[in-house]
């Protein structure tokens, strides 16, 4: 019964329109009480859950992305990326799909790059002749990229909803092969889509202007190598980074290129301390709910009902791919990580999969999910960019979520292409 409680309630809730935050907290609290537990119990899970270190990354990551976009950073990669895919059928879409792998290695957000990237390429592509359909989806899949690549905000949450056991170096590091193949299965499909459609090409500008655009962009692209280089190499942690990237940010928007206005840094910072706000209270509502799910044994019930089904890996998988596939769809990202954690991750591990390959796999499994209706935050913000519907943009994005669907379906049966680049590290 308790668990009727605790899904019931929280089902009902989002049903009728209730904030993510509230429908866990109020499930929570439901469910202690029907149980006789000390209601007290919620709140110092609640607390439990955000007095995490590693936490901080998020906010300060973000805040590091949204600086550089104002500052000019994002702009000078987008003409990076142009002047060498720009000559590719469907030019606009290449760019778009490899600024969104290149900002994806500063922002870690799907849901900021879709913003960033889709405010500077989406008008672009309408204005050049391409059908607004396409241009959101090719912006809302690409930023799914970001959510692979370092520094990911969603991998941080997936260590720490572990027990915080999982190195965030290894997820950094494990995501960036599937990153780069999503990106380059993106770039395959929208070339196609483009050929059939008779969109135009980009002039190639020269090697000579590929280098000069390169020069430009370098002080925006090494902080990827900072992030990374940093972390991987234990010069600093996570939460450390994070700090590194803001101030970087900052000496570079202001210093180098000079585009950064004071109104501009008070946005980023009301935009960061916003973010801080309901990203930590989102995490400790769903701390208390995955503490009762955990109490109430839900993962071993899960194991249970997956070995009657089949005791074969590749069944498991398969069929935990389509559960989270499922809830991608109407749950966001942050808190599905956090419930379905401690739930999913003890089955997989039964059955032999590494806990950083199955990061990897989730995350790409709920980043599909962000550009699902009914609760596709990325794919709604593209097409608030893009002026068009939610439906409009889904009659012809089946293409592109074919390309997601078979890179998923390689990371999931190819360990390989998760856990190799980690190896070499170690």
């Amino acid at each position: 019964m308790e668990l009727w409680i605790l899904f019931g309630v929280f089902t009902l809730l989002m049903l009728i329109g209730t904030p993510i935050a509230f429908c866990l907290g109020v499930a929570s609290f439901a469910t202690v009480l029907y149980m006789g537990l000390p209601p007290l119990i919620v709140f110092q899970r609640l607390n439990s859950g955000m007095s995490v270190f590693s936490l901080l990354a998020i906010p300060f990551f973000i805040y590091a992305g949204d600086l550089m976009v104002r500052g000019g950073i994002a702009s000078k990669i987008v003409a990076f990326a142009g002047s060498l895919v720009g000559h590719l059928r469907g030019g606009l879409g290449q760019v778009n799909i490899a600024t969104a792998t290149l900002f994806g290695g500063i922002s870690g957000s799907a849901v900021a790059e879709a913003a960033a990237v889709g405010g500077l390429m989406i008008p672009q592509m309408k204005a050049r002749g391409y059908g607004a359909d396409y241009a959101v989806n090719v912006t809302s899949m690409a930023a799914l990229i970001a959510l692979l690549l370092p520094p990911s905000h969603n991998m941080i949450i997936y260590s720490i909803s572990a027990g915080g056991k999982i190195s965030i170096a290894d997820l950094f590091t494990a995501g960036i092969i599937p990153g780069l193949l999503l990106a380059l299965s993106l770039m395959i499909t929208a070339y196609f889509v483009a050929r059939s459609r008779g969109y135009p090409t980009e002039p190639f500008p020269g090697f000579t202007a590929v280098a000069h655009l390169f020069a430009v962009a370098v002080p925006g692209l090494l902080l990827i190598a900072i992030i990374f280089g940093g972390v991987r190499s234990g010069v600093f942690t996570a939460t450390e980074s994070s700090c590194v990237a803001v101030i970087y940010a900052l000496l570079v928007t202001v210093f180098v290129y000079r585009q950064m206005t004071w109104e501009g840094f008070v946005h980023a910072t009301h935009g960061a301390v916003r973010t801080t706000a309901m990203v930590l209270l989102i995490i400790g509502m769903a701390a208390a709910f995955s503490w009762l799910m955990a109490f109430l044994k839900v993962p071993a019930a899960l194991i249970a009902s997956m070995n009657a089904i089949s005791e074969d890996p590749l069944v498991v998988l398969l069929l935990l791919n389509v559960l989270m596939l499922f809830l991608g769809t109407f749950m966001d990202m942050g808190p599905t990580i956090i419930i379905c954690t401690p739930i999913f991750l003890p089955v997989a591990q039964a059955y032999g999969v590494d806990p950083v390959h199955f990061g990897v796999i989730m995350i790409l499994n709920f980043g599909i999910g962000l550009n699902t209706p009914p609760v596709g935050a990325v794919q709604f913000v593209a097409c608030a960019v893009g002026k068009i519907s939610v439906w409009e943009a889904m009659r012809s994005i089946w293409p592109f979520y074919g390309a997601g669907l078979v890179v998923l379906g390689l990371v999931t049966y190819i360990p390989a292409i998760s856990l190799w680049l980690p190896s070499v590290f170690k």
